[in-house]
């Protein structure tokens, strides 16, 4: 069990709601609860069942005032969140009563739980490994349902099985390879072509874990999608259409859009920041010069580019100066105002970007807009993850520590394939595994726990 203090906080996000809840957890938890809980049925509260609701009154100790009527869930360790006793207090969701329930609690001789506190005891009591308990926070920030749903399958361990699975694998092949240099008449070697074999099973574990980290990374962190153009082309009614709302002011008025208009979608599951900007042209006056800048810098950190070009148009000058801009970025050609009759060179587009697929679209009557957002997703995506069928790498971290591992992997099949001593693979496998284990948490520093942990809220 970890730590001897009892710890508590108010779980839920503050604000006015229909129900707020205070978490304690620690060894005095129920003796906590006890000191300020009345329940409805006029029971002892140590003889109160685990894993059941209790109606009852939260009273001042000392005047026997009741400060709130509640709900009590009782858990009783192991099984709770935690691993330790846990009482959760489901009061009114107003701030007055939450804050007064929690200066009681703590004055019952708990402490204020630090950020993510819930959450460190339940990995370090093994309730959670660390990948699951990272889950947890991408649970509560997911803005997507496929975003939600890659991190439920984080939650229930689906990648910890696919790094365990890799980490299992190895440390056979350290233990036989250390057998056989302790005990060298006892314990034959194992022939080096097996032990390669047996590695790059692991690798490719590794490898197909590491292909999903751009798709895990756009569901968990969203895209910036910079909607780019001269000016007058549609971008702002291209904003609207893909929003499904007027946010942008639409004239044709050339300039109007000076500054950049940022909005959240949700698109094929995939959120973004869809980014709006002032057309590419040279400015005609300081205030639009800004914006003409502004728009630079949006391209230079965008994850995907709508190039919007006017369908019912040529080629302007300033279309070829835009594609000059893009050139070796991530884009969509959006062939807007496909309604009126096309004049636009779409072999002319092709030929300046020629890896940009284009799509022909109406944002102003909607048509297209289904083929866009689908090329979009398949754009921002790449070859594209099965998200039924694998694991997604979301994190950074996790995303390092496979590649350290890969390469540590890289290195013992080196060794072997030159003929060098075990002892060598042995140093390298080794690395292989902390990396790994780095990511379940079976490795792992103090520093870094507290570096994850200290993003939480205090709540969780």
């Amino acid at each position: 069990m970890f730590g001897q203090d009892t710890i508590a906080a108010i779980a839920t996000a503050p604000g006015e709601a229909a129900i707020g809840v205070i978490r304690i957890s620690g060894p005095t938890a129920i003796a906590v609860a006890a000191a300020l809980f009345h329940p409805a049925s006029g029971a002892d509260i140590a003889d109160l069942e685990s894993h059941r609701l209790y109606l009852g009154e939260i009273r001042v100790p000392e005047t026997g005032e009741p400060v709130d009527q509640v709900i009590l869930s009782l858990f009783r360790a192991p099984r709770s969140y935690t691993g330790e006793d846990v009482v959760e207090v489901s009061g009114h969701g107003g701030p007055v009563p939450l804050r007064r329930i929690l200066a009681l609690v703590l004055a019952q001789g708990a402490r204020l739980a630090h950020p993510g506190e819930f959450t460190s005891r339940a990995f370090l009591n093994g309730k959670l490994d660390l990948a699951q308990a990272e889950a947890v926070m991408d649970v509560v920030a997911a803005r997507t349902d496929r975003s939600l749903g890659v991190a439920i399958r984080q939650l229930e361990g689906r990648l910890s099985q696919a790094v365990r699975s890799a980490r299992d694998a190895l440390l056979p092949l350290v233990a036989h390879i250390e057998a056989t240099i302790d005990f060298p008449e006892d314990v034959p070697e194992m022939p080096r072509a097996d032990l390669r074999s047996r590695i790059e099973a692991a690798q490719e574990t590794i490898s197909r874990l590491l292909a999903s980290a751009h798709a895990g990374r756009i569901y968990r962190e969203g895209a910036r999608v910079v909607i780019a153009g001269r000016p007058n082309v549609g971008k702002s009614s291209l904003l609207n259409a893909l929003l499904r709302e007027e946010r942008a002011i639409v004239t044709e008025i050339p300039g109007t859009t000076r500054d950049v208009i940022e909005e959240s979608a949700n698109i094929r599951g995939i959120p973004i920041r869809a980014i709006d900007t002032a057309g590419i042209r040279e400015p005609g006056d300081p205030i639009e010069a800004i914006g003409v800048q502004r728009t630079l810098e949006q391209v230079r950190a965008a994850d995907l580019i709508l190039v919007v070009l006017d369908a019912s148009q040529t080629l302007h000058d300033a279309d070829q100066e835009v594609f000059r801009l893009v050139r070796g970025e991530p884009c969509v050609i959006v062939a807007n105002k496909c309604d009126l009759p096309v004049r636009l060179d779409l072999a002319g587009v092709r030929s300046a970007l020629p890896t940009a697929p284009i799509v022909q679209v109406s944002a102003m009557q909607g048509t297209g807009l289904a083929q866009l957002d689908e090329q979009i997703a398949e754009t921002l995506l790449g070859s594209g993850v099965a998200l039924e069928d694998q694991a997604l790498v979301t994190s950074a971290r996790h995303q390092a520590a496979l590649e350290r591992a890969r390469m540590a992997l890289r290195r013992a099949c080196e060794t072997l394939d030159q003929e060098m001593p075990l002892e060598l693979a042995t140093t390298d496998l080794r690395d292989a595994l902390d990396a790994l284990g780095e990511i379940t948490g079976d490795t792992v520093s103090d520093a870094i726990l507290a570096e994850i942990f200290g993003r939480f809220c205090i709540g969780k």
